[in-house]
């Protein structure tokens, strides 16, 4: 069995998923979402908080790394300690106050949307809590708004260590 012309050309026959959403990254960070391949805006609730929740463990362990000298299983315990959904949830209630209109849009579809799970450590209003936190930030990923994204991670941050400090 021979490559096709894709294999040939280096180009994976996924690349068309992975072209639309470097494409709704590259097109939203100049501000037009409208002729992305995907606009973020129109994708279900549940997938940004999908991308949300990579975007943001991934956040907490380059942060944890830098922040922490320990052995990585102390590192491992405070990751997750933030990622769960509790904190998460006690996160998004300190950002929901300064969000812009279309992320409170995607905070309110994802808070409401319905989900057939929830974690066992978490009640479902602090799981539909989490959800809107990770699916803004899977939004703010998609729509390549860095700047934002970044202001965001840090006052939910800033919300965790206060938490841990009381």
């Amino acid at each position: 069995m021979g490559l096709t012309d894709n294999e040939k050309r280096g180009v994976s026959e996924d690349s068309g998923i992975i072209g639309a959403v470097v494409g709704a990254a590259s097109g939203a960070a100049t501000g037009d979402t409208e002729s992305c391949a995907t606009n973020p805006s129109n994708l279900p609730p549940l997938v940004l908080a999908y991308i949300g929740d990579a975007v943001f463990e991934l956040y907490v362990r380059i942060l944890t790394a830098k922040e922490f000298n320990r052995p990585l299983k102390e590192l491992h315990r405070h990751t997750v300690a933030l990622v769960r959904a509790s904190s998460q949830a006690r996160m998004a209630h300190a950002i929901e106050p300064i969000l812009e209109p279309d992320e409170h849009d995607v905070w309110r579809r994802a808070r409401n949307a319905k989900s057939s799970t929830h974690p066992r450590s978490a009640d479902v209003l602090e799981y539909r809590h989490s959800t809107a936190f990770e699916a803004v930030l899977g939004y703010l990923h998609l729509c390549g708004r860095t700047e934002r994204l970044q202001t965001l991670l840090r006052a939910a941050l800033k919300e965790a260590v206060a938490q841990d400090e009381m």
